[in-house]
């Protein structure tokens, strides 16, 4: 999936944050939705000028600004057993 060809940045739309061309829909606003429990066909069904092809786009460019990135788990110094992450 070339992303590029759906994923767009206009600095005076939605302030310049990457977006579905032709709409004013953000990729954070996706990734939010999906964060927030809506699968891809409801974000389909609620956003009919949407096409599957879009969100594909979407996860595509997300997944390629993450390639390379470090995360780092920080945990308190005086954190319990119970309280560390699986």
């Amino acid at each position: 999936m070339n992303w590029r060809e759906r994923i767009v940045t206009t600095p005076g739309t939605l302030l310049g944050r990457p977006r579905i061309a032709g709409t004013r829909v953000s990729v954070d606003f996706v990734l939010e939705l999906l964060a927030s429990g809506w699968s891809s066909q409801r974000i389909l069904d609620e956003y009919p000028h949407l096409k599957a092809e879009d969100l594909q786009a979407a996860y595509a460019f997300v997944r390629e600004r993450m390639k390379g990135e470090e995360f780092v788990l920080r945990v308190k110094a005086d954190a319990k057993p119970k309280d560390l992450p699986d």
